[in-house]
């Protein structure tokens, strides 16, 4: 048996008190809420392909700096992983045992940070380097990401705020280092014929 870290101590009583929340809310509201925990990051693959196709039409430097929000997300998301196989602390729904609305991970499936509410808020803050506008639905719908995961019983509220800020950081320091070398990065992709389509809207 893995030895694993137990987070109950630091906030097992506010998640707590939304899983029982959760259980007496209408049945539309949960529904809702885990829909969205399950499927919602697809939201913020459009809003990333939304993003480079609108950027085409402001200049190659920003088509180069939407193309790179994928790269970032996919980034955070292997810092995050390997957070959660360093710090290995079990799910709140294995330590505590309560209902849930959705059905608790396997033992092995570790729960901080969350790769969810990471995955958002790299695309968020990547995306807020693209269109202020899409940035901004990309951060509350981050947000409500985070929320859902605590509210179907899969993460403690201090795996999601993690997940928020190291995937935050990750978007922010590296789109930072894309936006000054975006013009540079611009001409080596429009040198290569397969991608300088990426570019220019046709």
């Amino acid at each position: 048996m893995m030895l694993a870290f137990d987070g109950a101590s630091i906030d097992g009583l506010a998640y707590r008190d939304a899983t029982d929340l959760a259980q007496r809310s209408p049945g539309w509201l949960d529904t809702a809420v885990t829909w969205w925990s399950a499927y919602g990051l697809a939201l913020f693959a459009l809003l990333m392909v939304a993003g480079w196709w609108r950027s085409r039409r402001t200049g190659a430097a920003a088509a180069v700096t939407a193309l790179a929000v994928p790269v970032v997300v996919v980034l955070a998301y292997g810092v995050d992983a390997v957070l959660k196989l360093t710090v290995r602390e079990d799910r709140p729904c294995q330590s505590l045992r309560v209902r849930t609305l959705e059905a608790c991970p396997a033992p092995d499936d570790w729960s901080f940070p969350s790769n969810h509410a990471a995955i958002a808020a790299a695309a968020a803050v990547a995306l807020l380097f693209v269109s202020r506008r899409l940035g901004t639905v990309a951060c509350a719908a981050a947000v409500a990401m985070a929320a859902s995961r605590v509210w179907v019983g899969v993460h403690y509220p201090h795996d999601v705020v993690t997940g928020l800020v190291v995937g935050g950081l990750i978007a922010l320091t590296s789109m930072l280092a894309v936006r000054r070398g975006s013009s540079a990065l611009a001409r080596r992709v429009a040198a290569s014929a397969p991608l300088r389509p990426l570019l220019s809207a046709p």
